[in-house]
């Protein structure tokens, strides 16, 4: 059987990235790859976290993202039962995703890794 889509990724809005950075990393000793001024991330290859400081790109809570394999079957599938797009499909480092709010209003992302 096939893997079901599971959340790998979780990202937190900061306001700042390299206060939170330390404060992980001396909290629970994570190491983070820096993308950007505005953007780290753990790669553990497990659940991973993601800080972002872009108010542009931020969510109002936490970001679960799910992975899947195929995406655009995946939106066709949100929008199906009821989601609603929010981001419709993007390209950044690592791979592409899309930003769905789930018919409770609750924002995720799906995403397929390069």
């Amino acid at each position: 059987m096939a893997d079901l889509p599971r959340p790998d990724f979780l990202e937190l809005p900061v306001a700042d990235v390299a206060a939170a950075q330390a404060f992980y990393d001396a909290t629970f000793g994570w190491t983070m790859t820096g993308f950007g001024p505005t953007y780290a991330c753990t790669l553990t290859g497990d659940v991973d976290v993601g800080l972002q400081a872009d108010p542009a790109e931020q969510t109002r809570a936490p970001l679960i993202v799910i992975r899947v394999e195929d995406l655009e079957e995946a939106q066709a599938l949100v929008e199906a039962n009821g989601g609603t797009i929010t981001k419709p499909i993007f390209t950044f480092p690592g791979g592409r995703r899309f930003h769905f709010r789930d018919p409770d209003g609750n924002e995720l992302a799906a995403h397929k890794p390069d």
